[in-house]
């Protein structure tokens, strides 16, 4: 098995849910963005789970304060296709 820099294998991803727990308690982007002292646009990154490349465990932990809840709550392991 080559372990190379060039050897590209996909072991899923890391799904943010931050959007379903928001729902579930009511909160808006707008709302978790001030509760958070986060800017609206970091929030929103988080919300839609898009263009998140490394995850901020300082802006995670707002977020589980703010919303009561814990990071299994906004995280979730999707396996590759075929797995």
């Amino acid at each position: 098995m080559d372990y190379g820099v060039f050897y590209l294998k996909n072991y899923g991803r890391v799904a943010i849910t931050v959007r379903k727990v928001m729902e579930e308690k009511g909160f808006t982007r707008n709302r978790l963005a001030k509760a958070t002292g986060l800017a609206f646009n970091s929030v929103n990154r988080y919300y839609q789970d898009d263009a998140i490349s490394s995850i901020d465990l300082d802006i995670l932990a707002k977020i589980c304060f703010v919303l009561d809840c814990d990071i299994t709550d906004v995280l979730r392991y999707e396996k590759p296709d075929g797995r």
